[in-house]
């Protein structure tokens, strides 16, 4: 591994970051935290395969990939926000903050920057394969990615025609994707995640890091700054119409829903 580009991609996702706290620090809206995440994991992502000195079909597949996934989210995620929408996650830990809401902030997001980096790893990791492009693993992992990108698309649409109408404010989405799954964005979001440790794994020791951002997107999605706050935000603003959902439809991976429950 090139350890002088890695040091390069982690200092520029922490400067990119400490511009997303200067962001909402200035506009007063922590979407835009997400949407400059998504855009510098994707130009990192983009850097490490351009970068790397694997296969150049691999590095291609690799880049395209990751360019994608970004272009999408960062897009989808600025839309939302220049349409008014608050992130009520971040808007909870601000208030629960008070004062030190600007310095814990800060740091938060740098936490944020080690993940980032965590994923564009497996990014670097997947392009400097050495491995003739493609192999039948790289076409599994392309497969994961294809469906992953349209499977997050496809949530990200059918939530937000949900809150288009008027009952959106006091009810809860069962639409689509979202009868089996009650964060099928994440679940998507997951799986993206799931094929670069396909495109890096080889005899090398090193490749096997790959497998952490799998691990760490689980970990951050299911456990720590996705479903908790979310679903505890969800709890205050509908009660037992969304403690309901909970009894009839799976938290994270897409299931069927419980028998004897009904919409």
């Amino acid at each position: 591994m090139d350890h002088l580009i890695l040091l390069w991609l982690a200092i520029g996702l922490s400067v990119a970051m400490s511009l997303a706290w200067a962001l909402q620090r200035w506009t007063g809206s922590s979407g835009w935290i997400d949407t400059v995440w998504s855009l510098s994991v994707g130009v990192a992502g983009i850097v490490a395969a351009l970068a790397a000195d694997g296969p150049l079909e691999r590095r291609i597949a690799v880049l395209v990939v990751i360019g994608l996934w970004a272009l999408r989210l960062g897009a989808h995620i600025g839309w939302r926000t220049k349409g008014g929408g608050e992130d009520p996650r971040y808007a909870k830990f601000i208030e629960e903050w008070g004062s030190s809401a600007a310095f814990r902030l800060f740091w938060f997001l740098q936490i944020q920057a080690v993940a980032a980096f965590v994923l564009v790893l497996a990014v670097y990791l997947a392009s400097v394969n050495p491995a003739p492009f493609p192999r039948v693993i790289d076409i599994l992992a392309l497969a994961v990615a294809v469906i992953a990108l349209a499977g997050e698309a496809l949530s990200d649409h059918q939530l937000t025609q949900f809150r288009r109408r008027p009952e959106a404010k006091t009810e809860v989405c069962e639409t689509g994707l979202w009868r089996y799954s009650r964060h099928p964005n994440y679940f998507f979001e997951w799986l993206g995640w799931c094929a670069y440790p396909l495109l890096a794994l080889n005899v090398s020791a090193w490749s096997w890091l790959s497998l952490l951002a799998p691990a760490l997107m689980y970990w951050l999605l299911v456990h720590v700054s996705g479903i908790p706050p979310l679903e505890a935000h969800m709890l205050r603003s509908r009660g037992d119409k969304f403690k309901a959902l909970q009894t009839r439809v799976n938290a994270f991976f897409p299931g069927p829903r419980k028998q004897g429950e009904t919409q």
